[in-house]
């Protein structure tokens, strides 16, 4: 009796196994899945890039991780019926999507003060509909 197709069968097993906890885990970008923790950790990363001074050597890549983040962010809660009627999530979304927009049309060009400020209000009120469940 030889030993090969065994050998070979464990081995998928091990690969299907590795696999499945790889896809368990936190995204490439951070998110774990945990709505409330993802939410705060995107909130922080928008907030860093809307604030960024326009000399920063960073400033590149941290728009790009920004972008990134929110596109998966996005894509993961948009369609999760638990958390797309939460008052954080659309809030978080309707800055999510101007942000976004603003990156599309512009790139890494000065962000207006006037969009910085509705950013950084309605960062808030997610903030506050986080802490209380909504």
């Amino acid at each position: 009796m030889s030993i090969k197709p065994h050998i070979s069968r464990l081995f998928a097993l091990l690969l299907v196994a590795v696999i499945g906890l790889v896809g368990c885990g936190a995204g490439p970008n951070g998110l774990t899945g945990n709505y409330s923790q993802d939410t705060s950790m995107v909130l922080e990363n928008l907030t860093t890039a809307i604030d960024l001074p326009n000399d920063a050597t960073n400033k590149k890549e941290v728009v790009a991780l920004a972008r990134s983040q929110m596109n998966d962010y996005a894509s993961r809660y948009r369609r999760n019926s638990k958390v797309s009627t939460l008052r954080s999530f659309t809030t978080m979304q309707t800055a999510v999507n101007s942000l976004a927009g603003f990156y599309s049309s512009y790139g890494i060009r000065p962000i207006p003060e006037k969009l910085k400020k509705r950013l950084k209000q309605e960062f808030k009120q997610v903030e506050l509909a986080l802490k209380r469940g909504a």
